[in-house]
This record gives C-alpha cells, structure tokens and sequence, in this order.
C-alpha cells in the first residue's frame, strides 16, 4: 500500500495495532525522549503524544521504528522484498558495461511518472501565517540533557541549485534559536551545502523551504545518499509508482510536498553563522557545538490540524537505524552493479552506518579482497566507512557473531590489514582532526598460497550429514522435548 501522507500512515499503523495514542499530558523538554527510547529499545511500536505541553500539535514518533513499520513505509509487507524490489526495477544486464549500466539507471528518473505533479491548492497551504508566528507554537523536542536547545528532528530541508534549478530535498537538523530563527546542520559534503556555496558565490541571498511530515516515502527519499544530480522528489516518484504532489511555496520559488503538515519558508544569507549544538546524535555521543548558517523563517505555512512527526537519534538501536537499514538493502543491487563479485553487505547498527561495513565476495583472483576494500572507499558516502571487513561468499554477515568468529581466526593483522587515509563523517570524533582520518580494511578471507600463505589452511568442523539425519530421525527418543 502507497501512502499519500504522513496521517494515512499513522492511521494505517493503528489498524494493524502497532500504534499507541498517549493522551496523558507530556512535556517535549526531555521527557517525550525518555518515553520514546524506552519504547525504541524493546521494538514497541509508534506513539502519538496527543497531548503536549506548550502546543495544540501532537507529536507522532518511532513511526519507521522496526523493520515491519519501514517495509509498510515503502509500499511492502516484508522488510527483505526492499533489495528485491530494487534490483527488479534496475533491469540491467550483467553483460552490460559500467558506464552502461550508470547510463540505465540515470534512465530510471526520466520516468514520467516519477516526476513531481504540480497543484494549485494542497492541505499543507490550509493556513498561511506571514505575519504573527513563533516556532515556539510546535511540539519542537529538546532530546538530550546537555543539548544545545530544541530541535527540529525530522525536517525536509528544500534547496535548489542556482544554476540548473533542480531541487534537493536533505534530512539537517534544526536548532531553534528563537521564534523565527534556526540553526542550518548541513555537513561540507551534503547537497544542501553545495547549493548554499554555490548561491553565495554569485551574491544572492539562498531561498529554503522546510516540509515537516509528507509520505512516508517522500520522508524516506530526504534521507537517501542519491548522487547530487538526481532529485529525491522524483526518486520518491518512482519508488511509489505515482509522482508527488507539489504546489508553490507562498514566499520562496521552491516547490514543496502539497500533502506535509507543516512548511516552513524562509532564507540563509551567505556569511552569517551562529553557534548550533551540542546535539546527542545517532553515534551515542553529543557532537560538538560548532558555526553554522543561520535559517531565517519568514513565513509558516500548515494544515487546519496538524500533526507534528519527529524522531529521536542516540544510542543505537532507534529509530534511524531502521531507516539507515533499509538505505543499505536499497542501494546494495547499485554497488553490485558495479562489483559485481560482492554477495552481501552488512552495515551493523552499532557501527551507525559510517563505521563499519562487512562485506562477503565471490573471492577470485589473489588480493582480491584489498581491490573491494580500496573500492568501498570510492563509493560515494561509502568514503567516510572507518572499518572495512571482506569475508568469503560463504560467510552469512548478517551474523555478525558469524562474521567476528570468522576475523578473529583468519586475520593475520601483519598481513591482511589496510591503513588507509582519507575523509571520515563529521560526527566521528575519534580521529585527532575533524573529518579525516585512518580508515581499516580487514581481509578476513581464507588466503591462498598466491597471496603468500604457505601453509595448509585447516577445513571447518563440520558433523557429518549421515549422523545429523540419524539424530534428527531419533531426536524424539532422547526425550530432549
């Protein structure tokens, strides 16, 4: 099922019994966090705060929270038919050549019906505040004891390039500084960032757009690692198998998700900056408070009734581990497009994505594993992954016990480990300089004697499929159930 906004999902959720509506009062400083965490970490379901301190809004929450909720999200009933569905679309052939292939898949948003469908009236445009507003007015969370202030935690952030008027939707964190102003958390290497400099070298002010809530799709689509040419709302167009719906924003040339609840209109001018964080973000530890450019909101835009959707990031497991799960079984057929050798890719929850990847290949030629490792680092966002571990087809690295049996006793640190330098993500705090640093490759194959192992490599223990059928067949007499 597609849905078309945030409310039919939230509906949809609670038909199915993974939603709870909390009708006691609760506060957005710090305690809807508490709440929602604890819930996260048992794999409870979505919530609904219908009453909230401060604000008429609710606050809906935890709604991509597990991998049932994040298949839903994307029109599927099973969180595994995600790399399926993908890989079918792409129709390639594997005789095809690389550029080929990338020529294919550019192909795939020339689409028709991928491409946004512009209205002339949408909910989102129900009440139009230019005047009389306050940020404060919205549900907006403080999540962590020591952050820098509130924050808005699941925002569209819409930019456009100045020279080829192609939009961008990115999923940046907002302080809110005041009634009318927030902070910018784009990364150097984040689109929204590039369109930011490329605006302020030629002298203009840069025009925002922020849709809060929208399909979930579309929501999904803010958070996808798509290469800088390829616009989310026609990604999302084509993952739902039906455009967008979009209309003018009031204030700003940018077209906006006509079904959001709320947008925000506004502007950032080119060498204004303000202190933004600290923030407890998705590696488990506060990012530094640091300079970033100032959002000027100068129109507020929303339905009759709103809703307020947000999420909390910490401590893995939460929310975004689930969306971040679903990005990797996503775009793993992409990378096999171009390796065609790799068999699975694993991105663990506790290395949130930019720290660790496990990778099984189709081991064919000696050093294969390094020309895997030194490819991982060219892959787009893949550059910033600070341990790259390659194991044999064999090796099931959904099993991360699996996988770590099979490091520890295959890798010779002298001999099969890569120490690499090179761009690390922002958050990494571990390298002595902000965003570079040392990157690992960890070859964790069986070697062969081509790559210098002059020893017999030991077989696995394995019982023998004539004695594992005889206690299978006898199983019952034992009296073991």
């Amino acid at each position: 099922m597609i849905f078309n906004d945030i409310r039919e999902f939230i509906d949809f959720l609670e038909d199915k019994k993974d939603l709870v509506r909390i009708k006691t009062e609760v506060d957005p400083i710090l305690e809807v966090t508490e709440i929602t965490d604890r819930v996260s970490k048992k794999g409870g379901p979505a919530l609904l705060f219908e009453k909230v301190k401060g604000s008429k809004i609710p606050i809906a929450i935890n709604l991509f929270g597990s991998y049932q909720r994040m298949a839903w999200a994307l029109g599927l009933e099973d969180f595994n038919e995600i790399g399926q569905k993908f890989s079918s679309l792409l129709k390639t052939d594997p005789n095809m050549k690389f550029m080929q292939k990338i020529e294919a898949l550019f192909d795939l948003y020339k689409l028709s019906t991928s491409s946004p469908k512009e209205v002339k009236k949408a909910p989102c445009q129900e009440i139009v505040k230019d005047r009389d507003f306050s940020l404060f007015d919205y549900p907006i969370l403080k999540t962590w004891p020591n952050d820098g202030g509130r924050f808005i935690t699941l925002p569209m952030v819409i930019t456009k390039d100045p020279e080829s008027g192609k939009q961008n939707l990115g999923m940046y964190r907002m302080q809110v500084y005041d009634e009318r102003s927030t902070g910018m958390h784009w990364h150097t290497h984040h689109d929204g960032a590039v369109n930011f400099r490329k605006t302020a070298k030629l002298g203009r002010r840069m025009e925002i757009a922020v849709a809060i809530g929208g399909d979930p799709i579309t929501i999904f689509s803010a958070t996808a690692p798509l290469p800088y040419n390829i616009e989310e709302l026609f990604f999302a167009g084509y993952l739902r198998g039906k455009a967008v719906e979009v209309v003018k924003a009031k204030t700003v040339d940018i077209l906006v998700p006509a079904r959001a609840e709320i947008i925000l209109e506004g502007y950032v001018e080119a060498g204004e900056e303000r202190i933004e964080g600290p923030f407890g973000d998705h590696t488990g530890y506060y990012s530094v408070a640091a300079p970033f450019p100032v959002f000027h909101v100068t129109c507020i835009t929303h339905r009759k009734d709103p809703v307020y959707p947000a999420t909390i990031v910490g401590k893995p497991p939460m929310e975004d581990c689930y969306m971040g799960k679903a990005t990797e079984r996503m775009f793993l057929p992409l990378i096999k497009m171009q390796f065609p050798e790799i068999v699975d890719m694993n991105l663990p929850l506790e290395g949130v994505f930019h720290n660790c990847a496990l990778i099984s290949i189709r081991k064919s030629f000696p050093m294969h594993a390094s020309k895997i490792i030194n490819a991982v680092w060219g892959l787009g966002q893949m550059m910033f992954t600070k341990f790259v571990f390659i194991f044999d087809e064999e090796v099931n690295v959904q099993n991360t016990s699996e996988a770590a049996w099979k490091a520890f006793n295959n890798v010779d640190p002298a001999r099969d480990i890569i120490i690499s330098e090179g761009p690390l993500d922002v958050l990494d705090h571990s390298a002595p300089r902000p965003i570079y640093g040392a990157k690992m490759g960890i070859d964790a194959t069986k070697k062969w004697p081509e790559e210098g192992y002059q020893r017999e490599w030991p077989d696995e223990i394995h019982m023998s499929e004539e004695i594992k059928k005889l206690v299978d067949k006898r199983w019952k007499e034992y009296g073991l159930e």
